[in-house]
C-alpha cells in the first residue's frame, strides 16, 4: 500500500514539474535570469558544447538532491520520492529538449508521431523570438493544440524556424 502512495507522489511530482518548468521558463529564464538563458536563443553566442543556459540544471538539481537527502535522513520518506519525481522529470526534459529537439546528442534524430512533431513546432515557435519579450510556448510536455495541426492551418503568425515546424 505504501508503494502505491510513493508511486502516486512520484507521478504527481512529475506532473507538477511541468508547471514549475513552465513558470521558471516564463518568469525566471525570460525575466531576471535572462542573462543565463539568452545564449540558448542566440546560437551565435554559444562558445563550445555548454551554454550558460545549462546552469538552470542546478536550479532543478538542488531541490531534487535536497529531497533525496532529507527524505533519507528523516522519517519523511515521501520527500525522497519527491526527489525521484523531480529527477524523472529532469531526465524526460533532457531527453526531449537537449537530445531530441536540439540534437546535442545524436541518440534519436527523428520521431514520426503527431505528439513529437507538435513538440518540435511549439519549441520552434518559442525560439522564433530572439529576445526575452513576447515569447510563447514555455512548457515542454503540454503542447497547445494548434501545434498538432499543419502550419498552414495556424492563425496568421510570425515566421518560425523551419527546423522545428516543417511538415
Amino acid at each position: 500500500m505504501m508503494a502505491l502512495f510513493y508511486i502516486f507522489i512520484i507521478l504527481i511530482t512529475v506532473g507538477l514539474m511541468e508547471f514549475v518548468a513552465w513558470f521558471t521558463h516564463k518568469f525566471v529564464m525570460h525575466g531576471l535570469l535572462w542573462i543565463w538563458h539568452e545564449d540558448h536563443h542566440q546560437p551565435h553566442l554559444k562558445n563550445g558544447f555548454f551554454e550558460k543556459n545549462d546552469l538552470f540544471f542546478l536550479i532543478f538539481a538542488i531541490p531534487s538532491a535536497t529531497c533525496y537527502i532529507l527524505g533519507s535522513a528523516t522519517s519523511h520518506l515521501w520527500l525522497f520520492f519527491i526527489g525521484v519525481g523531480i529527477s524523472i522529470y529532469g531526465l524526460i526534459y533532457f531527453l526531449i529538449h537537449d537530445v531530441y529537439i536540439h540534437q546535442r546528442f545524436k541518440w534519436f534524430r527523428k520521431l514520426e508521431n503527431k505528439y513529437s512533431i507538435a513538440i518540435l513546432r511549439a519549441h520552434g515557435a518559442h525560439h522564433a523570438k530572439k529576445t526575452k519579450e513576447d515569447g510563447e510556448s514555455f512548457g515542454l510536455l503540454f503542447v497547445h493544440p494548434k501545434y498538432f495541426k499543419k502550419r498552414k492551418e495556424w492563425k496568421k503568425q510570425a515566421s518560425y524556424n523551419r527546423i522545428y515546424v516543417e511538415n
